[in-house]
């Protein structure tokens, strides 16, 4: 199926939110999700899933400043 991650279309297998992490190899203690505009709660990335032509966001968390 098709899915856009962060706005580039990408075929995958299907699965959750955590499925698309490993393939990814993020780590989801380090990324917030977005899927269709609505922010997915960590704990519920296993159990999100996926369908054709959904919009997924990954943000980053980045460090720095001082």
């Amino acid at each position: 199926m098709q899915v856009k991650v962060n706005g580039k279309a990408e075929e995958i297998q299907g699965g959750t939110v955590l499925d698309l992490l490993k393939i990814k190899k993020i780590e989801p203690q380090m990324v917030a999700v977005e899927v269709n505009d609505k922010m997915i709660d960590r704990d519920h990335l296993a159990t999100t899933q996926l369908t054709e032509g959904d919009q997924v966001e990954f943000l980053f968390y980045m460090g720095g400043g001082r």
